[in-house]
């Protein structure tokens, strides 16, 4: 009987704490009638879909009006930033790559001249210590790069381009102790130079630079996981912090993703001997609930967020399903979504790191792969969800404002829906 009320109390202590972490998803799903027109009693906000299976103007307005609000609010609000985070994640260069995205959606001149100003603000105070997209000096020199490209600025993109390049000599050092993850790793200044190629174009970064790269985060991968006897299991095996973590920020997923993609150039039979094999084995490791651990160690089936859990996972099974042809990496990702649109409104906030509107790209990257209505009926929900932002009762994140914890990542998330086939979740997907 002891025994029985131990996992009781156990069972019911997961609940509570699942009702701490989210809000249970009040939208109708796509399977129960959601695809018929409203009537004329429905209250707003309206279905959004027209007739045709887009996402209809009215609530493309809503939306637009609810951007222009959200922009007034984060201007304001980043008088009080912190002057010195030039950051992707946190700082200045993530509010570049927001109105890079306002200037792809819209055309606007005045969105790309933005972008410039916090591009210069950026590059005044990068002080060498990291070298990631995300949180180190590879963020505002690419952006810079790419900002400087698209307004003509050739002497300045070049320079850009040079100083990026050279940052490439601490990240390929033997001897240094650089993880290889996304935040703070080699995956990161991967990134930065796969980003620099898509916008400015594949000669922006020389062949050989990108492989020395691959090959160092692949040789690492390779050596912990002869150290931890696991080579035959999962031929590349990586740690953060003493941790296998699984999730897309600083864990497995996040970097096999990286060398999934085609601008990685990782030699056919190598993704086919170490990387699906290796991304074989982080599939073993998830929940019943299609869930996914924050750690190859962890049994707590608790987290959803880009970050750690599926909403990570669920691009790094969509990426090897577009490289490996095998509808099992598709139907685990179809798994995830469904975890996500059941667990994904977040009470820590509206962001994209851990917070609803992370969690809606992955409907968005689910909708690009299939084509599937339900995925864009369900990215748009949780976008409806974000326009009412701050009248849920959510935390409110250290950084408010920023890209990847705050109200700038919720504005980029909700302009994605101008053209979701186009959709990019910013400094990661390519």
């Amino acid at each position: 009987m002891g025994e029985n009320m131990s996992k009781r109390l156990k069972l019911l202590s997961s609940d509570s704490e699942m009702e701490e972490r989210l809000f249970p998803n009040p939208f109708p799903d796509w399977d129960q009638g959601t695809v018929s027109s409203p009537s004329e009693a429905d209250a707003e906000p309206p279905e959004p879909f027209d007739a045709d299976g887009k996402v209809s103007s009215s609530f493309q307005r809503r939306v637009q009006s609810k951007i222009k609000d959200l922009l007034q609010q984060m201007e304001e609000g980043l008088k009080t930033a912190d002057p010195h985070d030039f950051s992707a994640y946190t700082g200045w260069i993530g509010i570049a790559l927001l109105y890079m995205q306002l200037h792809r959606v819209s055309g606007e001149a005045s969105d790309l001249q933005r972008a410039l100003d916090y591009v210069k603000r950026s590059m005044r105070i990068l002080n060498g210590r990291k070298v990631t997209f995300l949180c180190g000096d590879a963020g505002p020199l690419a952006v810079g790069a790419v900002v400087h490209h698209k307004l003509g600025n050739s002497a300045e993109s070049k320079d850009c381009l040079t100083r990026l390049l050279q940052l490439q000599a601490s990240v390929l050092s033997p001897d240094g102790d650089m993880p290889d993850e996304i935040l703070y790793g080699r995956s990161g200044y991967l990134f930065a130079l796969l980003y620099v190629c898509r916008e400015i174009g594949p000669e922006a970064v020389d062949e050989a630079s990108i492989s020395q790269v691959v090959t160092t985060i692949i040789e690492s991968g390779k050596s912990y996981s002869e150290e931890q006897k696991k080579s035959e299991r999962c031929p590349l095996l990586y740690e953060w912090h003493k941790k296998q973590y699984v999730g897309a920020a600083h864990g497995l997923s996040g970097i096999y993703y990286m060398l999934l993609q085609p601008g990685a150039k990782v030699h056919p039979d190598m993704l086919a001997e170490l990387v699906r094999p290796s991304i074989d084995y982080v599939r073993h490791k998830r929940f019943r609930s299609g869930n996914f651990p924050s750690s190859l160690s962890n049994e707590s089936d608790r987290l959803v967020h880009w970050c750690h859990g599926a909403p990570g996972v669920i691009h790094m099974l969509l990426m090897a399903h577009k490289v490996f042809k095998e509808e099992k990496y598709l139907k685990e990702a179809s798994d995830c979504a469904e975890v996500i649109w059941h667990r994904g409104l977040l009470r820590k906030g509206y962001g994209i790191c851990h917070g609803t509107a992370g969690n809606g790209y992955a409907f968005l990257s689910m909708y690009k792969a299939t084509r599937d209505q339900k995925y864009l009926y369900r990215a748009c929900k949780f976008a409806e969800w974000c326009l009412d932002y701050g009248t849920h009762g959510c935390r409110i994140p250290d950084r408010p404002y920023s890209l990847f914890e705050g109200m700038a990542g919720t504005i980029h998330y909700l302009s994605e829906m101008a053209n979701p086939e186009a959709s990019c979740f910013p400094a990661f997907e390519l």
